[in-house]
């Protein structure tokens, strides 16, 4: 079989399946930041392709990785114009209706925003929220956390942020 065959092939059912994704982004002076779905008015904006939400960006890596679907890179590259300063909410249905289609339903997140900036604590129920909406499921299935690099490299000097996810899907009829 070729690897482009095996890229073909549904992933084979289990009741429960796992993925993680990361996403990281540089920071440039501006006056706001999406993140988790959320826009945060602050001094700095994403340099990205997309809106730069890196926390659905490494959402939807988890739950393609959860149904070996690849990635988002591979899904929405940046070099189609179709997806320039798209809101990555948009993106987050698409890999949700696949993850429908191959049979299986949102668990629970779990995701982690590293960054120095900007703060994100007053922010995270209404990201939960949104993201809960998007997702299916309530609110206690979604949870969103954030630490800084401790004033360590790019992201402890203010020049980048990242995120990490891990999902875990459940088999759906």
């Amino acid at each position: 079989m070729s690897s482009h065959e095996s890229e073909a092939t549904p992933p084979s059912r289990r009741a429960l399946r796992i993925g993680q994704g990361y996403d990281i982004h540089r920071l440039e002076p501006g006056n706001g930041v999406t993140l988790g779905g959320v826009f945060i008015a602050c001094e700095y904006r994403i340099v990205a392709h997309s809106d730069g939400d890196v926390l659905i960006h490494a959402l939807c890596d988890a739950l393609l990785g959860a149904i070996a679907g690849g990635d988002i890179g591979h899904l929405f590259p940046d070099s189609d114009p179709r997806f320039a300063g798209v809101d990555s909410r948009r993106l987050l249905a698409e890999v949700m209706q696949r993850v429908r289609v191959a049979g299986y339903a949102v668990g629970n997140v779990d995701l982690c925003l590293i960054a120095q900036a900007p703060r994100v604590a007053a922010h995270v129920n209404a990201m939960r929220a949104v993201l809960a909406a998007d997702l299916g499921v309530p609110p206690d299935c979604v949870n969103v956390k954030a630490t800084t690099n401790e004033a360590l490299d790019a992201i402890g000097r203010r020049e980048g942020l990242a995120a990490q996810a891990v999902v875990l899907l459940e088999a759906h009829p």
